[in-house]
């Protein structure tokens, strides 16, 4: 029966004999069967594997809402701690040559859900994932990207000055942080990174992986446009100098003028002195900055527009953290709102502060993991709110 088969010249499956009466027909015979099987092959890589979703536990609701607009369910993953507080996670299905996306924003208790995001990657990657992306909305340690000056200078009483009172300026042993969280996310295993107005963009660079740094400016115009009817009469504020790109990105968009605060800080979280660069007089000035964390910054530069003849004040931020006074500091400023995305849960604030509003930008990230699974351009997000 098998001999019947194999003489059967239509039967795919057939086994070439080892002996042939012509020897170069069966060379050609062998050579053109291996050909079809490494067509196949090649067929199966090419096919983009089927896509999986989990969340931790910084931002579930956000993680809901990406899924909600893919129109997939959430991975299952069931995550826990030991008595010593050590963190444990269970992947609870099948990652074995999918794309996995994990959403885990630094957010809450940062260095908890950092590890838990790690182990989240590290446990995907050694269960045979074929690709893990790491989707941070809010990229923990952004901050520390640098060091910002040395110490050591020529004048000695400054020296001691600084070292008596631990000035901030001067960390000639400071840490860049924001490049140890890269290398930990790369050796964890992730393969590309989503996050979304990253500190400073150079942190990028951090990177020996593909890291797509989304921006909120789309969301954000279509905010300003729907909610304040005086848009047009406005003028967009930075109110620091490092944020100089972001406004001008802005204004240019909407048409308006900018304005920048310049800030000198004795240490951290304090603000020395602020000087405004434009001219705000009867106009509606919108500060806009990446994130707020005391709010001491903000509330400063909305009394310093106020000073200086602006009718209204709104505050447009990407990370609301508002840790420590931020939330009564708010509430006591004079801003018409505090406009905060949901790269950070933000019910909690929302409650206790009336004059914080939220925009969500789920949609961006759901089409951030789409176009990525499916291999297409992400720079379209760049400039458009996807509907």
């Amino acid at each position: 029966m098998s001999d019947k088969k194999c003489s059967e010249p239509e039967t795919n499956d057939c086994v070439m004999p080892v002996r042939s009466a012509n020897p170069i027909r069966a060379r050609s015979l062998i050579r053109d069967n291996l050909e079809k099987q490494a067509g196949t092959l090649n067929l199966i890589h090419s096919r983009m594997p089927n896509i999986k979703v989990f969340s931790g536990t910084s931002h579930p609701d956000l993680a809901q809402r990406i899924v909600d607009r893919l129109g997939i369910d959430l991975g299952k993953v069931v995550t826990k701690k030991f008595s010593n507080l050590e963190t444990c996670v269970e992947i609870g299905e099948s990652v074995r040559g999918e794309d996995v996306y994990i959403v885990q924003s630094g957010s809450g208790e940062i260095n908890d859900n950092l590890m838990e995001l790690l182990i989240m990657i590290n446990a995907c990657k050694i269960a045979s994932a074929s690709r893990v992306t790491a989707v941070i909305p809010c990229f923990p340690y952004a901050r520390q990207d640098k060091k910002d000056k040395l110490a050591g200078g020529e004048d000695k009483e400054e020296n001691k000055l600084a070292k008596k009172n631990y000035d901030w300026k001067f960390r000639s042993r400071a840490p860049i942080s924001a490049k140890l969280v890269a290398n930990m996310l790369s050796v964890a295993g992730a393969d590309h990174i989503i996050t979304m107005d990253l500190h400073a963009s150079q942190i990028q660079g951090f990177f020996d992986i593909p890291v797509d740094n989304l921006y909120a400016e789309p969301a954000v115009l279509k905010w300003i446009k729907e909610n304040i009817p005086e848009w047009k009469n406005s003028i967009i504020v930075s109110p620091d100098a490092g944020g100089a790109k972001r406004v001008t990105s802005i204004a240019d968009r909407l048409n308006v003028e900018f304005a920048l605060i310049h800030k000198e800080r004795k240490k951290a979280n304090e603000v020395a002195s602020m000087v405004l660069v434009g001219d705000v007089k009867d106009k509606i000035a919108i500060l806009v900055d990446d994130m707020a964390d005391t709010c001491g910054t903000i509330v400063h530069a909305a009394d310093r527009l106020v000073e200086a003849g602006a009718t209204k004040v709104y505050a447009i931020l990407t990370h609301g953290i508002f840790s420590g006074p931020a939330i009564s500091r708010i509430n006591n400023a004079c801003f018409e709102a505090v406009v905060v995305t949901n790269t950070i849960p933000q019910d909690g604030h929302m409650r206790d502060c009336p004059k914080i509003q939220c925009i969500d930008v789920s949609m961006m990230f759901a089409e951030a993991v789409r176009r990525t699974h499916n291999g297409e351009s992400v720079s379209y997000l760049f400039s458009n709110v996807p509907y």
